[in-house]
This record gives structure tokens, C-alpha cells and sequence, in this order.
């Protein structure tokens, strides 16, 4: 863990050190180096499932591809900012920097803690530099309320979690993940005992987020600057989907009953918000409102509680933070030639940017699930656990998939073909930086063709 987490760490002085010529390079080599290595937690899978422990932290199947995929997006976040940041004054771009890796670090202590306080501790944490980077560095005046949104949704969310956590370790003794599995399951009658498992998964179903408790998402990322929306849609969604497997094993006797409201609500919000995508102008609010019903499935999918469902769950985790971090960055990059979200106001860039409309092409099949990527492995998983359990699922996730292949290919036609405005006058050619940006998100996905026992998680 430590041999990630220093060198992490070492790059926030690398930041300020770093004279000002080599300051994105520098930066650029030094995170692409620590994504490589930890490439080399993915070999590990021991007898026990945990591997690399020390005292606070530890990988196991099911952290390890989210891990992986928080080192992997710190050099696409600076590669993506390199362009928009590049007017302003040098400190500032140093404190950009200096945000994304602190957010970096946060992600991996999450993710890598065995103690659900330490877990608890920094997932409140990554609020703090993304609310900087959403109120400093977006784009509108709309980006402080937005903040607030996204600050208050999420606090008022998880602090009955940490009610509730203070309350298993009372009566269990431990909170390690690495022992509370094995613990008694506490005979849970009582309506306090109800409240208690809404309190253990409130936090997390408003990360997801679910249905209903979604409006803070497309606010900030359509107010986020270009890493902000990557970060937010690649990995700050999954922290609720692995607090949710965690704290799962523990909630057992319980969930078979009051997990049907948040289900229906979760298939529901699929329907919903995918017809929410269809009448989208606004091009980064639609891939944001996308996001909430690819998150619906995954809730779906944790709830059922079937190795299925899990690793169904953690396989469209991964597969949608890499097609949708794409996406955001294909979004921003035709935004900072046009200046403009609005599709209709940027259509036929095909005429002008050919190359791009590859990637934008790969970028779209990858969001509506075209065999045989991750994406649809996932969603094949979950639907077919989410029918076996009921088989009325199969309306519900049936519609959700036509929907999502309808406005994936309504934002391709809409932002690539057809005639070129004629304001669009003088645009700047494509950059080798964005190919070789957009290469790092799609080839992990189309590699994890030949590999998905690496992201099966526990059943593997």
C-alpha cells in the first residue's frame, strides 16, 4: 500500500517545487508512474482474499479494481486540465494540482481502509477538494449553489451513518472490516433496528446517488470543471457502491424486506432519468443524468444481495467510470472550441474533427453497453440476478436498456452529424494530448475484454 500511497503523497511538494516550464510534465510522469505501479495490485489474489495489509489498510478482490481505477484517473484529470488551466496564474494551477492529488490520497485511504471509521473518515473527507475544485474552478456563477448542493445532500446523507456505526461497534466490539464479517448477526426486530439499517445505507444511496435523492449530481457536473466532472462521475459515485457491498454483509437478516423501496426506486429512477437524457439540451447534463440510471442498476444489483448482483455491480462500476469519465472529456473538449454545452449550437463536428468522432463513437457504444465491453457484462449480470429474484424486473430494466441505447445515439447524432453550423467558423485542430487522453480511458476498457476476472470481485 505504502509504496502507492508516498509517492502519492510526495506529489503535492513535487507540485510546488516544480519550476514553472515543467510544472504539467512533471506532474503528468510522476502520477502516470504511481497508475503503473499499481497495476502491479491486480497480480495478488491470495486464499484469504486480503492481500498487502498493514496496520490500517489492505486490498482485497473488490477494493482493488476501485483502488486501481483512482490511480489510474489522476494523470487523465491533469492530461484533461492541462488546456483550461494553462491562462491562469501559476500558483493557482499548483493549487488545482495540489487538490487533485490530496483528492487522489483521500480516494485510496477510502478505499483501502479496513476500519469503517477510518473508511467513514475519508469518504467525508474527498468532500472538501471537491467543493473547492466546483466552487473555484467552474465555469458559472450557478457553481456556488451547485457546491452547496452537492456539500449538504452529502452531509445530511452520511451523518446518520456515523450514528449508526457508532452503534455497531457497541454492540459488536469491532468495526474491522476484516473481522466484523464474522460476528453474530444481530437479531434485528425493533423499529430502531429499521432505522438503523436506513441509517447504514442512507449515506450511501445519496452518493449513488439513488433516484430521488439524485438532484445534486447533475448540478455539479454540469458546474464542475472538466477533472472535478471526471472524478465525480469515475470514482466519487463508486464510494457508495463499496460502502454499500461493505456494509451489506453485515445488515443480512434484515435487507430482504426493506430493501424493496429502495429497489423500485432504483429501477424506476432508470426509466426516469434515461427519459430525463432524451430531452437534454445541455450536453454535460446529459451524460450527468446518465450516470444516475447506470447507478440504478448497480443499486439494484447490490441489494439483492446475489454474487451475481455483486459482481454484475462492481464490473458496471468500473466500466461506467472509465466510458463515463471519456465521455466528460469528449464533452469538455468540444466545449472549449465552441464555448458552448448547448448540442444544438455544436453539431456536424464530424466535418471538422473526423478523428474525434471515432472516439466519440467508441465513447457512446462503450455508455449504451455493446458487446462484448465490461459495460454490457455488468448490466447482462445484474438484470439477469434482478430477474431471478422477480421476474416484473425485466420490464422495468428492458425498457431502461432501449432507453439508454435511444439517447446514447441521439447525443452522437446530435453533437457529430448533420449539417456544421455556420457560426462555427474557426475551430482549433484536435490535440495529440486528447487522443492520447482519450486512448488512456478506451483501451483499459476494450483490454478488460480478454481480462473481467480481474473486476469479478469476490466471486472470482
Amino acid at each position: 500500500m505504502l509504496k502507492i500511497l508516498i509517492p502519492t503523497l510526495m506529489l503535492i511538494p513535487t507540485t510546488w517545487a516544480a519550476p514553472p516550464k515543467w510544472l504539467w510534465p512533471t506532474t503528468l510522469m510522476h502520477s502516470l508512474l504511481i497508475a503503473l505501479a499499481s497495476l502491479s495490485w491486480l497480480s495478488s489474489t491470495t486464499e484469504t482474499g486480503w492481500s498487502s495489509l498493514n496496520f490500517y489498510m489492505a486490498t482485497d478482490p473488490l477494493s482493488t479494481p476501485l483502488l486501481v481505477l483512482t490511480c489510474w484517473l489522476l494523470p487523465l484529470m491533469i492530461l484533461a486540465s492541462q488546456n483550461h488551466t494553462a491562462s491562469e496564474p501559476l500558483n493557482r494551477q499548483r493549487t488545482y494540482l495540489t487538490l487533485l492529488t490530496s483528492l487522489q490520497v483521500f480516494l485510496i485511504l477510502a478505499f483501502g481502509a479496513t476500519e469503517i471509521i477510518m473508511f467513514y473518515v475519508m469518504f467525508e473527507a474527498t468532500l472538501i477538494p471537491t467543493l473547492i475544485l466546483i466552487t473555484r474552478w467552474g465555469n458559472q456563477t450557478e457553481r456556488l449553489n451547485a457546491g452547496i448542493y452537492f456539500l449538504f445532500y452529502t452531509l445530511a446523507g452520511s451523518l446518520p451513518l456515523l450514528v449508526a456505526l457508532l452503534l455497531l461497534q457497541n454492540s459488536t466490539g469491532t468495526l474491522s472490516l476484516l473481522t466484523v464479517q464474522y460476528s453474530n448477526p444481530v437479531e434485528l426486530t425493533s423499529y430502531a433496528h429499521k432505522l438503523w439499517w436506513a441509517g447504514c445505507l442512507l449515506a450511501f444511496l445519496v452518493k449513488m446517488p439513488l433516484y430521488g435523492v439524485h438532484l445534486w449530481l447533475p448540478k455539479a457536473h454540469v458546474e464542475a470543471p472538466i477533472a472535478g466532472s471526471m472524478i465525480l462521475a469515475a470514482v466519487l459515485l463508486k464510494l457508495g457502491g463499496y460502502g454499500m457491498m461493505r456494509m451489506m454483509v453485515m445488515l443480512e437478516p434484515l435487507t430482504k424486506e426493506l430493501s424493496y423501496p429502495f429497489i423500485a426506486l432504483a429501477l424506476w429512477g432508470i426509466i426516469m432519468t434515461g427519459s430525463i437524457c432524451l430531452r437534454q439540451t445541455d450536453l454535460k447534463s446529459l451524460i450527468a443524468y446518465s450516470s444516475v440510471s447506470h447507478m440504478g442498476l448497480v443499486v439494484g444489483g447490490i441489494l439483492i444481495q446475489t454474487p451475481w448482483g455483486f459482481s454484475g455491480a462492481l464490473i458496471l462500476m468500473i466500466a461506467h467510470g472509465l466510458a463515463s469519465s471519456a465521455l466528460f472529456c469528449l464533452a469538455n473538449t468540444s466545449y472549449e472550441r465552441t464555448h458552448s454545452r448547448t448540442m444544438l449550437l455544436a453539431r456536424g463536428l464530424q466535418m471538422v474533427l473526423p478523428l474525434m468522432t471515432a472516439w466519440w463513437f467508441i465513447a457512446s457504444l462503450a455508455n449504451l453497453a455493446l458487446p462484448p465491453l465490461p459495460n454490457l457484462m455488468g448490466e447482462l449480470m445484474i438484470i439477469t440476478s434482478l430477474f431471478n429474484w422477480s421476474w416484473w424486473t425485466i420490464a422495468l430494466t428492458g425498457a431502461g436498456t432501449l432507453i439508454t441505447a435511444s439517447y446514447s445515439l441521439y447525443m452522437f447524432l446530435m453533437t457529430q452529424r448533420g449539417p456544421l453550423p455556420t457560426h462555427i467558423i474557426a475551430l482549433d485542430p484536435s490535440h495529440t494530448r486528447e487522443h492520447l487522453l482519450m486512448t488512456l480511458h478506451l483501451i483499459p476498457l476494450i483490454l478488460l475484454i480478454l481480462k473481467p476476472e480481474l473486476i469479478w470481485g469476490w466471486t472470482s
